[in-house]
């Protein structure tokens, strides 16, 4: 490469954890497009004029978009944006040939039809960036790496964190490797691929807590070792039901050996561990959270409803946690204990609470438009509390009080992880007696702010259970699923080459 010409580098990626057990399906308007120039801006922090990577490169957005977790998306939709990434891939690739490539997925987006969608979309890619282009994909640790995938990128990493607080930095490390990538002239670096048979929800692989703060510990190290570019290990996606879905490692580099052994050494030590994750707090069914709760003089005393986390793949409206919370006596009279429940999406009772106004009392109903495999429709009366326009995901939110309890119902569902969520609804969370969270583990605002908190195992689209879900697609043996294993599992690195035109095999 020229020392006075930067490469070209484009961008495309579509985003959407999604749960092939949530009855809910997602449309393209969900992944919200961004095009061209809005790309790039979005990402101006580290990929922008006047920035490092912004000035190595000449950069060139495609289409990305990113959708809130959610059920299977849809073909038509897949096939609407995928046919707009090539057309716009096209057209960059008609004014001057590019050099690399930013894939920037999240790694456990489900098609309708179609297995391994990210590989699929990545193989209409390479026929029009053409076979010598280099690759380099970001992910989130949840995403699943098939060999395929693999196959077709040159450079591929994730979060290192999980709650993820490295979102920015992991995709800014994608592109930084690629951009030295293509300045170093090296062409294809090695790449160490090795599946492992675990396949866990994300709360109980937290890097909050052990196992998990060990294992990805010795990440960087791999890292660091001379020969290596970078080192990654996916725990994959636990709901969803396709034979890609289990935990992997991958690391890429130039010296066989080094990278080799840092990929098994990652390997191992995650195998080394299966039997010790552990959920990330304590856990109960619901009415043993709620009475926990009651019991503790711990406040704001935090649960998690779980089974329809809207961030993990959630349909978001499934009533089960506030039916069965209102139901309670504790929580009748407005004199009761303050509890702060969110949420549960419904167009019409928002549309007459805001026709109403706040102080009115009014019976609205709510929920169970998409799922109501656990619980039907609630029908509550209670006095709005307060009415928020304007909110990038909900479009609507209002607060209903019924007794001691404020319920944020939404236009469109939401989730809620920062204090603001709750404050700029009038609500004071941090002195609330409970509050209920549809959320796995506690993003950071609400780690922080919770007292003491239960993880509770309430039924959905994203049910901690993992054993009554009904998976028969995924390989087997696979912990939990199956506890007994015949021979260890197969950890040695598998060396994907990137440059050949079948994969040479199948996707072990």
């Amino acid at each position: 490469m020229s020392e006075t010409k930067r490469p070209v580098i484009a961008i495309a990626g579509l985003a959407c954890e999604t749960s092939t057990f949530s009855p809910g399906r997602t449309l393209a308007p969900a992944f919200k497009p961004k095009r061209g120039v809005e790309i790039i801006e979005h990402y101006g922090s580290f990929i922008g004029p006047g920035t490092t990577l912004g000035d190595k490169a000449e950069w060139k957005g495609a289409l990305i978009g990113h959708a809130l977790p959610g059920g299977v998306v849809t073909r038509d939709a897949f096939e609407e944006l995928a046919n707009e990434i090539i057309a716009r891939l096209e057209d960059i690739v008609s004014q001057g040939p590019i050099q690399g490539l930013w894939f920037d997925i999240h790694g456990a987006m489900c098609v309708e039809g179609l297995d391994d969608c990210e590989a699929v979309l990545l193989r209409r890619i390479r026929t029009v960036i053409g076979p010598e282009t280099l690759v380099s994909a970001s992910m989130d640790l949840h995403g699943n790496v098939s060999r395929e995938l693999c196959h077709m990128t040159d450079l591929i990493t994730c979060y290192r964190t999980a709650p993820h607080v490295d979102v920015k930095e992991t995709r800014e490390r994608a592109c930084k490797n690629l951009v030295e990538l293509l300045k170093s002239g090296k062409g294809r670096p090695l790449k160490a691929w090795v599946p492992i048979p675990i396949l866990l929800p994300g709360e109980q692989t937290s890097t909050r807590l052990e196992p998990a703060t060990h294992i990805y510990a010795a990440v960087p190290e791999v890292e660091k070792v001379e020969g290596v570019i970078d080192a990654a290990i996916w725990v994959g996606y636990a709901w969803a039901d396709e034979p890609r879905n289990r935990a992997v490692v991958v690391a890429t580099g130039w010296d066989k050996d080094a990278v080799s052994a840092g990929a098994e050494k990652l390997a191992e030590l995650f195998w080394a561990a299966h039997k010790d994750f552990k959920f990330v707090a304590p856990t109960g069914t619901y009415k043993e959270c709620l009475d926990t709760a009651l019991a503790s003089k711990a406040r704001p005393y935090f649960i998690s409803d779980s089974g329809d986390n809207p961030t993990a793949g959630g349909c978001g409206d499934v009533t089960w946690g506030l039916t069965h919370l209102l139901a309670r006596p504790e929580f009748k009279s407005t004199s009761g204990p303050t509890v702060i429940y969110a949420s549960v999406p419904g167009p019409k009772a928002v549309e007459a609470a805001v026709e109403a106004g706040v102080g009115a009392t009014i019976t609205v109903t709510a929920g169970a438009e998409i799922d109501n495999l656990h619980a039907g429709p609630i029908t509550m009366t209670g006095r709005v509390h307060s009415i928020k326009h304007g909110d990038k995901d909900a479009v609507i939110e209002v607060v209903l009080q019924i007794g001691s309890v404020f319920a944020i119902l939404t236009k469109l569902r939401k989730p809620y992880h920062h204090e603001s969520d709750f404050t700029e609804l009038n609500l004071k969370p941090r002195e609330a007696d409970i509050v209920i969270v549809k959320i796995g583990y506690l993003e950071p605002e609400l780690f922080d702010m919770a007292k003491d908190w239960m993880l509770g195992l309430t039924p959905g689209g994203v049910d901690q259970n993992l054993k009554r879900l009904g998976h028969h697609r995924i390989r087997r043996p696979m912990w939990p699923f199956d506890e007994k294993f015949g021979e260890a599992p197969d950890l040695k690195a598998r060396f994907i080459d990137a440059s050949s035109e079948s994969l040479g095999g199948v996707d072990e």
